[in-house]
């Protein structure tokens, strides 16, 4: 089970990589554990240990790696001399059933930033960890990619582990919940789906993430529609994340988006400048981080991005910093260590590119994104894409027409306007242009 996720893991990889690095550098990991969130793969020399410990390549690594876990998985590197020193409990963790009530340590209520952006999601999050079945039930929380949603379910399942363990508390990716019921299918036998429903049915709360990839699933839809009726009709807690509202969800069958709409629905914003000064300092606070304050005002100014990467942002100006044998990171530190996140080369940036990653973040094909379809699915990501390409780079709208089929400037300038507008007036909307406007500058 761990080789194949992490083979996952390998094919994410494979594409954000030249094929040197990944050759080399990559590649050549092998994963020997995954004990208490925590991954740890083995180099084969030294050499190749300081190499995948680059800050460039290993935060590639433990991207794909949350991906693929669907948990805040820390990555660990280390060497053929260091395997002896690992502790007997760190050993692969195969069975489901162990891992059902564990939650990260590091994400608990009390070391989350509360800000405008989530005040009212963490306050819902919060009251339903401390009475579950009794408030909000089901408890949908939506918002763009590393918001904190993620956080605030392993935050509800460590207070409800210490408050309550006499609880069966499940927390599972929608990932998961599909891969488990297409191996009961697979699998033939009856005992396999009586395994499946016995796990997602007897629980006491039912924590799941990304909920959007159950869109365009009829038959993981119709299993989970059956799962969510008998935990709801036995008065017990479901919890759901997802990047977008039951609403927005187009492709998700009526009577699941009225199930997901019969209790309470909250969103989680882009964090404002204030939050995004706090969260830094509690991260920097948190892992010890020697830096100066105009370095985090600095930041939290210039990048107006998600969390988990703001945080990341952080990390590696401390970390150059440290390369250079400073014992405190300074604005010089974090004007070289941005440079290149400061003032992106335009160059280096061409339409195909902006396509590529709108259609990996969307999972969609470029035929599909440039083609006739006017399902919402793909009018949106057009749109989004159009928007993007007039934003970041100097061609004239006739050429971005060409580029989408030969579609008239006045249908690009719609399109384009119309993304203008809904930034303005559409948080959610405003999260997707900058997070994947983040992701086509990060490569």
């Amino acid at each position: 089970m761990l080789q194949e996720q992490w083979n996952n893991v390998l094919s994410i990889l494979q594409n954000q990589v030249t094929a040197i690095t990944f050759d080399l550098w990559i590649n050549t990991l092998k994963p020997i554990s995954y004990h208490n969130d925590e991954l740890i793969l083995k180099a084969p020399s030294s050499s190749a240990k300081h190499q995948a410990t680059n800050s460039n390549i290993l935060s590639k690594i433990q991207s794909a790696v949350h991906q693929v876990f669907n948990l805040y998985t820390d990555v660990k590197i280390i060497e053929e001399n260091e395997v002896q020193n690992l502790q007997p409990t760190h050993i692969e963790q195969t069975d489901d059933n162990k891992l059902k009530s564990k939650f990260n340590q590091k994400y608990t209520f009390d070391n989350f930033v509360v800000g405008k952006s989530n005040q009212f999601v963490h306050a819902a999050m919060q009251s339903v960890a401390e009475h579950p079945s009794s408030k909000f039930n089901p408890l949908f929380i939506y918002g763009g990619v590393g918001l904190g949603k993620t956080h605030l379910l392993h935050a509800v399942g460590n207070h409800l582990n210490l408050t309550r363990p006499e609880l069966n508390v499940l927390y599972v990716t929608c990932e998961k919940f599909t891969n488990d019921y297409v191996e009961s299918i697979r699998s033939g036998k009856d005992k396999s789906n009586v395994s499946f429903r016995e796990k997602y049915r007897n629980v006491d709360v039912l924590m799941i993430d990304d909920i959007q990839f159950i869109s365009n699933k009829m038959g993981i839809q119709e299993e989970f529609f059956h799962t969510f009726n008998d935990l709801y009709q036995n008065n017990k807690q479901i919890i759901i994340a997802s990047d977008r509202s039951p609403k927005e969800m187009s492709a998700l069958e009526d009577r699941l988006r009225s199930r997901f709409s019969s209790g309470l629905i909250q969103d989680i914003q882009t964090p404002d400048y204030e939050t995004r000064v706090a969260i830094l300092r509690k991260k920097a606070s948190q892992e010890g981080y020697l830096v100066d304050n105009d370095v985090i005002d600095f930041i939290a100014q210039k990048l107006d991005i998600n969390i988990r990467e703001m945080e990341g942002i952080l990390s590696k100006v401390v970390f150059y910093a440290s390369l250079i044998g400073k014992p405190s990171a300074t604005m010089d530190d974090a004007r070289e260590a941005l440079k290149d996140i400061e003032e992106p080369e335009k160059e280096s940036l061409d339409a195909e590119k902006i396509i590529q990653t709108v259609c990996q973040f969307f999972k969609i094909s470029k035929d599909e994104l440039i083609g006739k379809k006017k399902n919402k699915e793909i009018v949106e990501p057009r749109q989004l894409c159009i928007y993007l390409i007039n934003d970041m780079l100097d061609i004239p709208l006739t050429a971005i027409g060409a580029i989408f089929g030969g579609r008239d400037h006045t249908t690009i300038m719609h399109a384009r306007d119309k993304i203008s507008t809904q930034i303005k007036t559409n948080p959610h909307i405003k999260t997707l242009v900058n997070d994947i406007k983040s992701q086509i500058l990060r490569y």
